[in-house]
C-alpha cells in the first residue's frame, strides 16, 4: 500500500478508531505500570509518540507528569486527539512518520511507537529505527505484536497488506541489529514492549 493510500485509509477509519479511544487510553494505563516496572517512564521530561493516531497512548502517557508530543501523518486521527479536554497539554504535529522528522537531535528524553513497525516496510522501519535514534536521548521504545499471532490478527494484516509477517519473524533480528541493547517486556501472549538503548 502506497504512503498516500495508507493516508486516506487512516483518514477514513478515524471515526471507528475514534470509538475505542477510552478503551485504548485504559489498556496503555495498565500496560505502562508493566513497563514501569523496568524503566520509570515518570524520571523523564519528554517523550515522542510516532504513529499516535487519535492520541490514546499520548493521554496515558502524559497521566504520568511527562510532556508529550505525538505525530501523526492523518490529519483526522489527530483532531481527535486535539478534541480531548486530557489532551490541552500535548501537542500534536502533523507529518509523514516514515521520512525525517522536524526535530532536531536528541529533543526527547525517550521516543515511542505503538503498533506501527509491523505496518511498515522493512525499509520503512530501518527508517523509523534510525529516526527514533537521532530524537531520543535515553531509550527507543516500541509496544508491538511479538512472534506469536492469533489468527484473527492475522486475517486482519493480510487485508491490511503491511509486513506484518515478515515484522514478528524477525522483530528481535531486527531490532539487535539497530540498536545497542534491546530489552523485551511481554504484556501477553501477543504483545510486548520492546526497550531499546541507541546506538
Amino acid at each position: 500500500m502506497s504512503k498516500k493510500q495508507n493516508n486516506f485509509l487512516f483518514n477514513f477509519i478515524a471515526p471507528v478508531y475514534g470509538l475505542f479511544y477510552n478503551s485504548q487510553k485504559k489498556n496503555y494505563v495498565k500496560n505502562i505500570k508493566v513497563l514501569r516496572k523496568y524503566l520509570n517512564i515518570s524520571e523523564y521530561k519528554s517523550i515522542i509518540d510516532i504513529g499516535c493516531g487519535t492520541g490514546a497512548m499520548c493521554a496515558a502517557l502524559n497521566k504520568e507528569g511527562i510532556k508529550v508530543t505525538g505525530v501523526d501523518p492523518a490529519t483526522k486521527m489527530l483532531n481527535i486527539g486535539r478534541k480531548k479536554e486530557e489532551n490541552k497539554t500535548i501537542e500534536f504535529v502533523e507529518c509523514d512518520t516514515c521520512e525525517k522528522l522536524p526535530f532536531t537531535d536528541k529533543t526527547f528524553d525517550l521516543s515511542v511507537a505503538s503498533y506501527v513497525a509491523h505496518g511498515l516496510k522493512p525499509e520503512q522501519r530501518i527508517t523509523l529505527y534510525s529516526e527514533m535514534s537521532r530524537l531520543s536521548k535515553h531509550y527507543v521504545i516500541y509496544y508491538d505484536y511479538n512472534e506469536k499471532r492469533a489468527w484473527l490478527t492475522s486475517v486482519i494484516e493480510w487485508f491490511e497488506r503491511g509486513d506484518y509477517f515478515n515484522f514478528i519473524k524477525n522483530v528481535k533480528t531486527e531490532l539487535n541489529e539497530n540498536f545497542e541493547l534491546v530489552q523485551e517486556i511481554k504484556l501477553n501472549k501477543q504483545a510486548s514492549w520492546y526497550v531499546c538503548t541507541p546506538k
